[in-house]
């Protein structure tokens, strides 16, 4: 691939301009907001002048609700030689291509799962991309020529091709993405009008549950509706499971014996199928879920803290996994959580408490 040319450059298509354009590609950026395909020009994204002939690859990071009429407009104008969107849902673009009767032979739906909170051109980073999965649907129809584009550019954009239909994507996706963004939400709503002194309680749980719920609600009403059947059937699921676990803790609260202890069987029913289903989540670089422990460290909240410890675990040759920190309530100090190795967990402890650092068991 030499060159390429990018419509649409929000979060996800700036990001893969940059990655292209760090591997010698010369890209192109169109948007339909003049201003934004300037700006993505402006980070080093490539040039927002049009290409003057056919470009090898046509990537369309528009949203999925004008997927379909954007690449319908760079097929018949001859813009590239093969053509891919980046959009959340496949199913439904491809079909309404069909529907305007496109030969489809040049072009493959593909999505790349990765993004951020923020949106724009300016959250965008060559490395977004890397390490993670890049799902592509191609069909019997899809030209060989079009797949090993496609897989050129997952290439250059440092991340795992995985291969799946279009349909059974856009249902694993309304697993691990929708469903679980309106859920976040749903539990961030609930601290819209909560009492300031509850929401000053907030620890790294709440944090975590509803840091996707931040996202840009426009950009997710357009995903939603392109993938609307699937969420709803999970949500309904979702639902059945709220209104039992409702029941079960209504019954912690009768004075009947009987009905607590069957209370309380429904509470851990819940709980165990949630541990069930958290164990399959992948671990590290998409390998297989592994057991860790955290070695946490109390520190100030000042410049070079971090550095110092990442600095000492070094010198103790610990590699650490994972890590977070929870800031506490109204003092300028945190909490930092470092994930390590089961054996290297108590030589981490030792080497950080032998250089003065405090430790919480």
């Amino acid at each position: 691939m030499r060159t390429a040319l990018v419509i649409g450059t929000g979060l996800i298509g700036t990001s893969a301009a940059l990655a292209l354009v760090q591997r010698g590609v010369t890209v192109h950026l169109a948007d339909h907001d003049p201003e934004q395909a300037r700006t993505a020009a402006a980070l080093g994204a490539g040039t927002d002048e049009l290409p003057e002939e056919p470009v090898d690859l046509a990537l369309v990071a528009a949203p999925p609700a004008h997927v379909a009429a954007v690449l319908a407009d760079a097929m018949r104008r001859g813009a590239a030689r093969g053509y891919l969107d980046v959009a959340s849902v496949k199913g439904g673009p491809r079909r309404e291509l069909e529907a305007l009767g496109l030969d489809l032979s040049s072009y493959i739906g593909t999505h790349p799962m990765s993004g951020r909170e923020k949106s724009g051109p300016l959250a965008a980073t060559g490395e977004l991309f890397e390490g993670r999965p890049w799902v592509l649907t191609p069909t019997r129809d899809t030209d060989t020529e079009v797949l090993n584009l496609a897989l050129e550019l997952v290439s250059y954009c440092r991340a795992v091709p995985v291969v799946m239909d279009a349909d059974a994507h856009d249902r694993a996706v309304a697993l691990v993405s929708h469903m679980p963004h309106l859920v976040s939400s749903m539990v961030a709503a609930r601290l819209e009008n909560a009492e300031e002194a509850a929401v000053r309680l907030c620890g790294q749980g709440i944090r975590d549950v509803t840091r996707i719920a931040a996202s840009d609600p426009g950009m997710w009403i357009d995903i939603l509706s392109a993938n609307p059947g699937p969420v709803a059937d999970l949500l309904g699921d979702v639902a059945a499971d709220l209104a039992e676990t409702v029941e079960a803790l209504r019954a912690l609260q009768s004075s009947d014996e009987a009905k607590r202890r069957a209370g309380a069987g429904g509470i851990e029913d819940v709980l165990r199928r949630g541990n069930a289903g958290q164990v399959r989540v992948p671990g590290k670089h998409g390998s297989a879920p592994r057991t860790y422990e955290t070695v946490a460290v109390l520190i100030d909240d000042q410049p070079g803290q971090l550095a110092r410890i990442f600095a000492d675990a070094d010198r103790a040759g610990v590699n650490i996994e994972d890590v977070r920190i929870e800031h506490a309530t109204g003092q300028q100090a945190g909490l930092v959580q470092l994930t390590v190795e089961p054996k290297a967990a108590p030589v981490l402890t030792a080497a950080l408490r032998q250089r003065g650092w405090s430790i919480r068991q």
